[in-house]
């Protein structure tokens, strides 16, 4: 390595994020929307051999230049990415990558947790990290019966979510409810948790989970290494329901139910794979028609486009008292200025 350096590559140097994107291209890589580190391995002469890049606590975007490979820089760029994730705090680490890929990071102590085809391998390098989230899963000793579930996101937690939950309540005699964990979205999980909470406290046969880093989201799957959107949504689903079944079987889950989609393409064909991929492991996907208000389906991302809008009307007519007094509040009133200055409201 000493004829090389590595370096961190700048999102105003504008010049060499152009050699990333193409030295990128040439692996049949497309950037990654979602990175918040990038760095690239350079040569004596100061051109660019390789790059990688973090997101969170994930590795994503990493490329050595034909000319290069076997000279044992992907291992080093690696390293380097770990020690960067080391210092940021980020101990517990993901990789996304293609199944031909997969050996090299078992080489360097990952572990397998998914695997969806030929498409991709979802990695961790805790060899027990998958395993213990599923051994700290509360699971009631004598309960039997309809035991069902349901994953939200809440942002925020609306009519709509209430009424899948009481549904799902009224019609088993246990919910495992997860609540996605990942602060990606523009209201906190900490404060997602407390509506959620607020919001179902009626109710007296939920179990609350958090989802951890095993139920991947939307704005953090890493697709820059599919060919297209339609293959991007898909193997996400796929991967996704992949970590359910097993969380499903670990807590002798019957049933999911999610709500019906009529304006996401990415949320009504993750719907359709889901349906199709539980009932081939024996678990019934409850397809629910979403709550309407008015004669207008209540959305999440109808009530933060109210927000940004000052619309207060729409967002009392679309959320339990819980949730609208806490926009009241002064960190309530903190999160709206926040979804004021977003252009990421509604989601696709």
């Amino acid at each position: 390595m000493n004829d090389y350096r590595i370096s961190e590559i700048y999102p105003t140097e504008k010049e060499r994020n152009q050699l990333v994107d193409a030295l990128l291209q040439t692996e049949g890589i497309n950037r990654d929307k979602n990175l918040d580190y990038t760095c690239g391995v350079f040569d004596t002469n100061d051109e660019l051999v390789g790059t990688g890049s973090c997101f969170g606590n994930t590795l994503r975007c990493l490329a050595i230049r034909d000319d290069h490979q076997g000279e044992g820089l992907m291992n080093t760029l690696v390293s380097h990415l770990i020690s960067v994730q080391f210092q940021r705090g980020n101990t517990h680490l993901f990789v996304y990558t293609k199944v031909k890929s997969a050996p090299f990071f078992k080489d360097l102590g990952f572990t397998a947790i998914a695997q969806v085809a030929d498409k991709l391998v979802f990695l961790e390098n805790e060899a027990a990290g998958f395993s213990n989230y599923l051994d700290q899963l509360e699971k009631p000793q004598q309960t039997a019966g309809k035991i069902t579930s349901i994953v939200v996101n809440a942002n925020p937690f609306s009519l709509g979510h209430q009424y899948l939950i009481e549904k799902a309540s009224a019609e088993n005699d246990l919910v495992h409810l997860f609540i996605v964990s990942e602060d990606a979205s523009l209201i906190p999980f900490a404060v997602r948790k407390q509506l959620v909470e607020q919001g179902t406290a009626h109710l007296d046969n939920i179990v609350y989970h958090t989802t951890g880093p095993y139920i991947i989201s939307n704005s953090t799957f890493p697709s820059y290494f599919l060919k297209d959107d339609d293959t991007v949504i898909r193997t996400q689903a796929a991967l996704d329901i992949e970590l359910f079944i097993k969380i499903a079987q670990r807590l002798d889950l019957t049933s999911r139910y999610v709500g019906e989609e009529p304006y996401s393409q990415v949320t009504r064909i993750y719907n359709e794979i889901m349906v199709e991929k539980l009932a081939q492991v024996g678990i019934t996907c409850h397809v629910i028609p979403r709550r309407q208000v008015a004669d207008e389906v209540i959305s999440a991302s109808k009530i933060r486009l109210a927000l940004k809008e000052d619309n207060l009307a729409t967002v009392k007519r679309m959320v339990p008292q819980s949730t609208y007094d806490f926009f009241q509040t002064v960190a309530g009133k903190a999160i709206i200025a926040k979804i004021k200055q977003s252009t990421q409201i509604v989601h696709y």
